[in-house]
């Protein structure tokens, strides 16, 4: 039997209902998968708006879902990687350390978990035998 592996590409800014969508959909489709199925996963991308989920310095009030710590909650729980487009990140004010230091930013505020990619990390995912769900 062949699985397949769906991306969820995560494009809408975390404020966005969308954006909360894609969390809970992560969420449901990986706790429905068999505790010994390590071939049962899910691929993640963080691309325009959704950017802004891997910036730490992004302030959440205490009444709302912190979709920073929620992503980071469930890849250190499924050991998802979470990566982010580097020109669109760069583009929201969000950087590592090696991007501050090469475009003599002032600092970084990447979000630990989360790391920045370039668009051919997509385009590898998107050659996978899966399904494509842009929220």
């Amino acid at each position: 039997m062949t699985t397949t592996t769906p991306l969820l590409l995560v494009t809408a800014d975390p404020s966005h209902p969308l954006a909360h969508l894609a969390l809970r959909y992560a969420r449901a489709y990986l706790s429905a998968r068999p505790a010994d199925d390590s071939s049962h996963t899910l691929n993640v991308f963080f691309y325009g708006d959704g950017a802004h989920t891997a910036n730490r310095l992004r302030w959440q009030s205490s009444d709302q879902l912190d979709m920073t710590k929620a992503w980071q909650n469930l890849a250190e729980q499924y050991q998802l990687s979470l990566p982010v487009c580097v020109s669109t990140a760069l583009g929201r004010g969000i950087s590592d350390t090696d991007n501050s230091a090469r475009h003599q930013l002032s600092g970084d505020n990447l979000a630990a978990g989360f790391t920045l990619v370039g668009l051919s990390e997509l385009a590898m995912m998107m050659q996978a035998d899966g399904r494509l769900i842009q929220f």
